[in-house]
């Protein structure tokens, strides 16, 4: 295997590194080859294709599995590869993936994928109903990889051009990264009391190929304890670390009180802070709610709001003064910082930022901007509704 360059970084991107691997104690890979897929219309047909490629083995886990024709076409083809002799294993959320369809689940299963349910709902385990996993994976012959914000239904499957086609971002990953992606499948796998290692596997396994040129990629699989997690110390660092610029989209904006202060004091120590959200079209109005109360505090410090407009936005993007991108399945919100098992994933690659920039540049022109006067003169109702939210928010 090459060895991957990293000598010729800048020396400000080691500097970000360094603290991201001394902080959460997880190092950077190298050599990952990295491809952004822009909403439904592009992240459904490759990963299809991925799973009709599949010689050996599929590893599938999601949260949210629905209804709608790509609900179909994906248990099709994962029961077609298991027809043929491919080790399919699929891990579904028994909460967010509830109401799959039943004749999906029988077809695969008749074909011979194992299927398990996370943490299926029991009434002398109700703890365990609020916590639930968030992860979105599908590995592929543990040689490609893909992770990000997309759900299996028909609310991902357009091109975000009307609110019935939700605006998401996912990511095709190679490189040593897919271990990080596999072992977040397999601890969620062996939790739901499925063997996580078959009985082939071996140490002699070969690296994943890795590109001299490709990007620095560090996968942090989190899962909640005492209402925390790692997922929050991440998102606290990437703000202490932000120097110039820090851009946030994410689909569920609901920040406890001591990530609030810390957007605020970066933003009035100059740094420019923009966070992109749902407006009028969101599959929650709970998170909406508890979100606003956040807003008075965050305008008077200088951050800019916006609203998305089209339609349900839903990418889950962190980008740090043009330096590094953290991305996967976690909101900006209680849950991903203190409830759900998440993975995120951060990326140091030039090219994968600047397009990820001009995504955000491209959305940004769909939103509402939320102003500081317009906040300061809204009405009582408005208020009432804050105050509800604050009660609301550890939920959301």
């Amino acid at each position: 295997m090459t060895e991957p360059n990293t000598a010729g970084a800048p020396p400000e991107l080691n500097a970000y590194r360094r603290a991201m691997e001394g902080t959460l104690g997880i190092p950077f890979t190298a050599g990952n080859r990295v491809e952004r897929l822009v909403n439904g219309a592009r992240i459904f047909p490759a990963m299809i294709d991925a799973i009709e490629a599949a010689e050996e083995s599929i590893d599938f886990l999601t949260f949210i599995y629905w209804q709608g024709d790509v609900a179909e076409r994906f248990g099709h083809i994962l029961a077609e590869r298991a027809r043929a002799g491919v080790r399919v294993r699929i891990l579904l959320d028994s909460f967010g993936a509830h109401s799959m369809p039943d004749s999906v689940l029988r077809d695969m299963e008749t074909a011979g994928a194992e299927v398990a349910w996370f943490r299926p709902v029991k009434r002398w385990r109700f703890w365990q109903v609020d916590n639930r996993t968030h992860r979105k994976i599908l590995v592929v012959d543990n040689r490609v990889g893909f992770t990000g914000g997309v759900g299996i239904a028909a609310e991902w499957d357009g091109d975000a051009r009307n609110p019935d086609e939700w605006r998401e971002t996912h990511f095709r990953l190679t490189g040593p990264a897919i271990d990080g992606l596999r072992g977040a499948f397999l601890s969620n796998w062996v939790e739901a009391g499925r063997r996580g290692f078959e009985d082939r596997w071996t140490m002699a396994e070969p690296l994943p190929d890795a590109d001299r040129d490709g990007a620095l990629i560090q996968v942090l699989r989190t899962s909640a304890a005492v209402n925390y997690s790692d997922i929050a110390t991440l998102f606290r660092l990437v703000i202490k670390l932000a120097q110039k610029r820090l851009r946030i989209t994410t689909g569920y904006f609901v920040p406890d009180t001591a990530t609030v202060e810390m957007l605020c004091d970066a933003a009035r120590r100059g740094v420019e802070i923009e966070v992109l959200m749902p407006g009028p079209h969101t599959d929650s109005r709970v998170a909406r709610i508890a979100g606003e109360d956040a807003y008075g505090p965050l305008l008077e410090a200088g951050v800019k709001l916006y609203r998305y407009q089209p339609t349900m936005l839903h990418a889950k993007i962190v980008l740090v003064d043009d330096a590094v991108v953290v991305t996967g399945s976690a909101n900006f919100n209680h849950r991903s910082m203190g409830k759900d098992d998440e993975i995120a994933i951060s990326i140091i690659h030039e090219p994968t930022i600047a397009a990820l920039g001009a995504d955000f540049d491209t959305d940004r022109a769909r939103c509402e901007q939320v102003t500081l006067q317009a906040w300061q003169e809204r009405g009582a109702w408005q208020r009432f509704k804050e105050y509800i939210g604050r009660l609301l928010s550890p939920q959301a």
